[in-house]
């Protein structure tokens, strides 16, 4: 019989804390009645955001294409939407239900290209675009191309997706971590990146790329254009690849920050001798489609030998979902002004991002208000990464443990802070450690994707959870 020992090595490693074990507890109290309020993971639409009118308009009909030959029912369709259907059909009358080209359905590729010609001001090529089931699946494809040995590594960002990290364990790469800057609204330094890169070279490591996530998760930070230039500077200097995940590029709140793509600004600094690939999704944004998962790889400067290499490894896997396809090709290409939609789809849009802004106000200004924690204001994206502090335990010294011990220790300590905020509370975060955290700090991430109310009341609850649980530990 298979068992636990008998499974791979890098399937074991791998870890994924956004879904672990403090989920499944808070799942198990949910089943017993208990109210959760879940802010582990960035899953709108199950925490209430209400699905865009239009695009669900259009997927009906491109579903159920009979709805077309039905005036009845047409009759609750704005008539652009209709014949966006009737067109979208026209160029791929195979529908929903069969494989699309490897790559992706030609004209969506295109739109996506045109998509980011107008958002950058450059030219982009379809053939350098393939379509996939969301943003991850583009991340896996880089990360499995460019690893060569188990010596190669990625220098990730600390605090990170674990999807990052997970995915280096996975297919036994080394995950090289530089950390972001706190004190400094998690931007990126050079001093960071390199003591980080000559480490990882001093231990046998080959560093192959740098991914760097903008707007930030964990941190909800967003980077300045001159970090970025920084950023593309290093990477030329090092040999190293970027990926770039730009897929909460619709999520800025903070009114002096602006999302710059890594492709306009390497257009600006005409560089092109760094390779670079770009992830974004429908999952993020106003969207909020995560179950359709879709999204796009796009991928710059690398010779045509490389690209096929991409285009055979899409082709591994077929091709992405084609309700995902059409759900980017609707995320590039929305309703524009004259067309019937466009007023409901401004609303919603609109309305969608005030939500989230006035949200992020709500968690940065109640959090700290609480006496022991503190969180950088969420400038993008749809988290805020809270820091805390917890007393020492008594008779534990934390300065006389290896590195290793002590990283064990205090994941150990957020982890049970994070399970007893959710046993006393029913609020479901994440703990820092699942991310990554400088030694000696304490964090979770929350996502500020509930109703305001809902976040009004994981303020309040808290502070006294919080107040409660720390004032136990001193008395101890």
């Amino acid at each position: 019989m298979l068992t636990r020992d008998n499974l791979s090595r890098n399937v074991l490693r791998a870890e994924y804390a956004v879904r672990g074990p403090i989920v499944q507890r808070a799942q198990e109290l949910e089943a017993q009645g208990r109210k959760i309020i879940y802010c582990n993971i960035g899953n709108p639409q199950a925490l209430k955001q209400k699905p865009l009118t239009y695009i669900r308009q259009v997927l009906s009909l491109l579903e159920y294409p009979e709805l077309l030959d039905r005036p009845d029912a047409l009759k609750l369709y704005p008539k652009d939407l209709v014949q966006r259907a009737r067109d979208i059909l026209d160029r791929h009358p195979h529908g929903t239900g069969a494989y699309s080209q490897s790559t992706g359905i030609p004209f969506i590729r295109e739109a996506i290209a045109d998509f980011i010609a107008r958002r950058d001001g450059i030219s982009a090529s379809k053939d350098q675009i393939i379509l996939t089931d969301g943003a991850s699946k583009g991340a896996d494809a880089v990360i499995k191309a460019l690893l060569k040995g188990p010596i190669d590594g990625f220098m990730i960002p600390i605090p990170q997706y674990p999807l990052y990290s997970a995915t280096l364990s996975l297919y036994g790469g080394q995950q090289i971590g530089y950390y972001l800057d706190e004190q400094s609204s998690w931007q990126l330094n050079d001093q960071i990146l390199t003591e980080s890169i000559e480490g990882a070279r001093a231990a046998g490591i080959r560093p192959v790329g740098i991914v760097v996530i903008n707007p930030g998760n964990p941190t909800g930070a967003v980077l300045s254009h001159e970090n970025i230039r920084m950023i593309v500077r290093f990477a030329k200097l090092h040999h190293l690849s970027i990926i770039a995940d730009e897929v909460y590029q619709e999520n800025v709140y903070e009114k002096n920050a602006r999302f710059y793509s890594f492709a306009a600004v390497m257009h600006e600094m005409d560089e092109t001798g760094v390779s670079l690939f770009t992830l974004h999704s429908v999952s993020k944004g106003y969207l909020g489609e995560c179950g359709h998962r879709g999204g796009y790889l796009e991928i710059r400067n690398v010779p045509s030998g490389v690209l096929e290499q991409f285009v055979k490894l899409q082709s591994i896997n077929l091709c992405a979902n084609v309700v995902g396809q059409f759900t980017t090709y609707l995320m590039v290409s929305p309703p524009q002004p004259g067309d019937e939609s466009y007023p409901k789809f401004v609303a919603e849009r609109d309305g969608i991002l005030a939500s989230l802004k006035r949200k992020a106000e709500i968690l940065g200004e109640g959090i700290d208000r609480i006496d022991g924690m503190t969180l950088e204001m969420p400038q993008g994206a749809m988290y805020g990464f809270v820091r805390f502090e917890l007393p020492p335990e008594k008779g534990v010294e934390v300065s006389e443990m290896t590195p290793a011990d002590r990283r064990r220790y205090e994941a150990k300590r957020d982890s049970d802070y994070c399970l007893a905020l959710l046993e006393e509370t029913g609020i479901c975060v994440v703990p820092g450690s699942g991310f990554g955290q400088q030694p000696g700090t304490f964090h979770f991430r929350t996502t500020f994707l509930p109703p305001q109310e809902e976040i009004e009341l994981l303020v309040a609850r808290l502070k006294t959870f919080h107040e409660k649980y720390v004032r136990e530990l001193e008395e101890v």
